[in-house]
């Protein structure tokens, strides 16, 4: 009997130490970002434009490629910053008979709420920058392909839209360091701009 009992207890311990290894694969990592250590800026102050501001030197201005899409608009301009592969996406209209506030904030709204697809929310909070100028700073959760967009506004004559981007597939968890890090030379972005 006891002869029986210790070959089936060895039949199964044989039967259950004999099963392959079963490899699961690695979970997705992600690039490692080397942030900047400090927020240094620079001034953005082009001859013929219609405004100013601060940007951070560890990005450059570069002329929008889709000009010639967007009627020739002179002064849309991009902040690149390789190092984090993205860019600040700026569109300057004028206020003038045929372009109201009301629709360029209607515009925008349409704009951002576009990534309600993909987003988890949209927070819309209004601001006064230290100049005196107005708009809304939209922060937009989840994997949406912009996380912050913006527009600043004199509310007479000048109007000024703004959006982050990366030139990455749109994961929130991934590109989190580098979009928060970004938030803060965007917001310094607003608070140094200035209408001519």
């Amino acid at each position: 009997m006891k002869t029986y009992l210790f070959t089936a207890i060895a039949l199964v311990a044989l039967l259950y130490g004999c099963k392959p290894e079963v490899t699961l694969p690695k979970p997705r990592g992600y690039f490692k970002l080397d942030l900047p250590e400090t927020h240094s800026y620079t001034k953005f102050d082009s001859t013929g434009f219609p405004f100013t501001f601060e940007y951070p030197k560890y990005g450059h201005i570069v002329q929008d490629t889709n000009l010639i899409k967007e009627e020739n608009q002179p002064y849309w301009i991009n902040v690149s910053v390789p190092q984090l592969n993205a860019m600040v996406y700026l569109s300057y209209k004028a206020i003038k008979p045929g372009v109201s506030l009301n629709g360029l904030v209607q515009e925008s709204y349409k704009l951002t709420n576009a990534h309600n697809t993909k987003a988890d929310f949209i927070e819309a909070p209004d601001f006064t920058t230290p100049s005196g100028l107005r708009g809304v700073f939209y922060t937009v959760g989840g994997n949406a392909a912009s996380a912050y967009q913006f527009y600043v506004t004199d509310n007479k004559a000048n109007f000024i839209r703004g959006s982050l981007y990366f030139n990455s597939q749109p994961n929130a968890d991934s590109v989190a360091p580098a979009a928060e890090f970004l938030k803060k030379d965007i917001e310094h972005m607003i608070n140094t701009l200035q209408f001519r």
